[in-house]
């Protein structure tokens, strides 16, 4: 899906119920790697107009020039990563654009007729998730955030590169933003 106005889609991301069988699963299945593995993230922001914090951990991988996405929330809050109920929504989740401008963007797609369901940020990046009342399932992920396409396109090179050693990398995204 390339979207006019954002451009092709840079990620497809996963809630997961377990990050690391999650991502020893891609690995075997699927060839991805190597993976890194954020630990201990942060968003502040707003779930459904309610102030929230949501905490997770996130592992990264490419195939061609898509950033693959596995996403396991590790607090209860209500978030777009749960249910009514507070069940995890495992499975696909949300396609995502990066943009240079996250306000304008969720204009832009509000005007389309989506909804704001989560907007959200920490030192790294910016990010609001959308749905459409008319389309239920798969959210739209907008991110916002200096070195995300510099980020994406070194993940690209280095996944084609990859010769299958070092296949998880973890990184503490509490202790870099402390």
């Amino acid at each position: 899906m390339n979207d006019p106005v954002l451009g092709p889609i840079d990620q497809i991301g996963y809630v997961v119920a377990d990050l690391d069988r999650s991502i020893a699963r891609w690995r075997t299945r699927h060839e991805i790697g190597p993976w890194t593995v954020f630990r201990n993230v942060r968003l502040d922001g707003r779930h459904l107009g309610e102030p929230v914090t949501v905490t997770m951990d996130v592992g990264l991988a490419y195939r061609g020039g898509l950033q693959i996405e596995l996403i396991h929330v590790t607090n209860d809050t209500p978030s777009p990563y749960r249910d009514a109920h507070g069940q995890a929504l495992v499975g696909l989740h949300h396609v995502a654009w990066v943009v240079d401008d996250l306000d304008t963007a969720v204009a832009r797609l509000t005007a389309r007729g989506l909804r704001v369901l989560f907007e959200a940020h920490n030192p790294a990046t910016r990010v609001a998730y959308l749905d459409d009342a008319d389309d239920p399932g798969v959210r739209v992920e907008v991110i916002e955030g200096a070195g995300m396409r510099d980020m994406i396109a070194f993940g690209i090179a280095e996944a084609r590169a990859w010769d299958g050693t070092d296949p998880v990398r973890i990184i503490d995204a509490a202790a870099t933003s402390a």
